[in-house]
C-alpha cells in the first residue's frame, strides 16, 4: 500500500469552498515554466519532495542518481502522481537533499548526526558520508574533553547494616570514606555505632548540559573524615 501523500501547499477550492485540490509540488501536472523532466517529484516516508533533475545527478555512483537513470536494475514504484515512491525517514532526508542542492551540511538541533549518516549510506552519497562521520569524530571528541566530574551522596547507617550496604552498591557509585558519628542508642545489651558513609558517581557530561556538584554537606563531611 503506498504511503499517505501528506502535502503542505493544498491548492485552494475556487471560491474558497469545499476542499482543495493536489498539492501544486506534487500535482502531477506540469509545472510552470520548467523544460520537460527537469522536476522530479519524491514521496519520502509519505512526505512530498521536488527538487531538479540535476540535484539529484550530483553523485554519479548514489542511488538518487540511478533513480534519475531509471536504471532496470533499481525497482522503483511511483504514487498517484507521479512521485517516486521511497521507503525512508522523511526528517532525515531533508539533510540529505540540502547538501546535494548546495554541498553544505546543515543538521538541525533535533537530529541526531547518525540518523543523517544512516540515510547518507542508505542513499550512497559518498562525499556526505564522510562528511557526517567527520562531524560525528569532532563532536565525540569535544565531548571527551570536557573534565569528568563527580556526584556524592552521604548515607547515615548503622554498623550491622554497612558491610551489607557497601557490598551492595551498583550503578556506578563507589565508596569513598566513612565518618564515624558515635554510639547514639543501645541494641540490646550493646551499644550500636552509627557512620555516614560518603559515596561517590563519576558524571560524564556534555557540552550542551550541566552537572551536579558535590553538596556542601558532603564537602565538610569528608573534611571531618580526613582529620580523624
Amino acid at each position: 500500500m503506498a504511503a499517505e501523500n501528506h502535502c503542505e501547499f493544498p491548492v485552494p477550492p475556487a471560491g474558497g469552498l469545499g476542499a482543495g485540490g493536489p498539492c501544486r509540488r506534487c500535482s502531477s501536472a506540469p509545472l510552470p515554466g520548467a523544460g520537460p523532466g527537469k522536476w522530479v517529484r519524491l514521496n519520502v516516508g509519505g512526505t512530498c519532495f521536488l527538487t531538479t533533475r540535476q540535484t539529484l545527478c550530483r553523485d554519479p555512483k548514489s542511488f538518487l542518481f540511478r533513480l534519475c537513470q531509471a536504471d532496470p536494475d533499481l525497482d522503483s514504484d511511483k504514487d498517484e502522481t507521479g512521485a517516486y515512491l521511497i521507503d525512508r525517514d522523511p526528517t532525515y532526508f531533508g539533510p540529505v537533499l540540502n547538501y546535494l542542492r548546495h554541498g553544505k551540511l546543515v543538521i538541525n538541533k533535533d537530529l541526531a548526526e547518525e540518523g543523517v549518516l544512516e540515510e547518507a549510506e542508505f542513499y550512497n552519497i559518498t562525499s556526505l558520508i564522510k562528511l557526517v562521520k567527520d562531524k560525528i569524530r569532532e563532536r565525540d571528541s569535544r565531548i571527551s574533553q570536557v573534565p569528568v566530574k563527580h556526584v556524592y551522596r552521604v548515607l547515615q547507617c548503622q554498623e550491622e547494616e554497612l558491610t551489607q550496604m557497601v557490598s551492595t552498591m551498583s550503578d556506578g557509585w563507589k565508596f569513598e570514606q566513612l565518618v564515624s558519628i558515635g554510639s547514639s542508642y543501645n541494641y540490646g545489651n550493646e551499644d550500636q555505632a552509627e557512620f555516614l558513609c560518603v559515596v561517590s558517581k563519576e558524571l560524564h557530561n556534555t557540552p550542551y548540559g550541566t552537572t551536579s556538584e558535590p553538596s556542601e554537606k558532603a564537602k565538610i563531611l569528608q573534611e571531618r573524615g580526613s582529620r580523624m
